[in-house]
């Protein structure tokens, strides 16, 4: 049952979205503040995890590039959330190579894991949690599996979107939010592991070079 709410929940949030982008594409102002208001939460979340403190500069660059090529978006609510995620990523990795800190390659993952459901464990303990503190926790992951909870947790995706813009297979993306969410379930559970990963210099994609 929960699990039905939780869909009706995000159906009812992209039927929303994507009404606010139609009206945006028409020329509504109104519109587009209100696709914003929806989707930067998450999209700045995602890119923190990425870049660390530079997230609003990069974020913001991300902004000018979505606002500048909205009419060529064609899709729903959770497309243009995926949309938006892949042009914020590009803009994070970008912001990364002009620093001249190219993120690690991707190891390969085993493409035969699924993710069974919702994660209660994690998610329910991540939500109890500051938002930089969660941020935090998914920073401290190996890359490709901090990737992948953020686009699954913090800005919703699914398995399939997720993939598009990690430019990855989508089994090889549920592995990696599989893995992440189970690391963070154990670290929530150890109580003390939890410390070592809200250090007051977190690590960020931008570390692992």
């Amino acid at each position: 049952m929960a699990r039905g709410g939780e869909r009706r929940r995000t159906q009812a949030y992209d039927a929303e979205l994507g009404a606010a982008v139609e009206r945006a594409q028409q020329g509504d102002e109104d519109g587009f503040a209100a696709a914003y208001r929806l989707v930067h939460p998450g999209l700045l979340g995602y890119v923190r995890g990425l870049v660390g403190e530079d997230a609003e500069d990069v974020t913001s660059e991300a902004w000018l590039e979505i606002a500048r090529d909205l009419g060529r978006f064609r899709g729903d609510g959770a497309g243009f959330r995926g949309w938006t995620a892949t042009i914020a990523r590009h803009r994070a990795l970008d912001h990364l190579r002009k620093q001249k800190r190219r993120p690690r390659t991707a190891l390969i993952e085993q493409d035969v894991l699924d993710l069974p459901g919702r994660q209660d464990t994690a998610d329910d303990a991540l939500e109890a949690l500051s938002t930089e503190q969660a941020l935090e926790m998914i920073a401290a992951l190996p890359r490709e599996q901090a990737e992948a909870v953020l686009l699954r947790v913090v800005v919703g995706l699914d398995g399939p979107a997720a993939a598009r813009v990690l430019g990855k297979r989508s089994g090889s993306v549920r592995t990696s939010a599989y893995r992440g969410l189970k690391r963070l379930a154990e670290q929530l559970a150890g109580g003390g592991r939890v410390d070592a990963v809200t250090s007051p210099a977190p690590r960020t994609l931008k570390d692992e070079t």
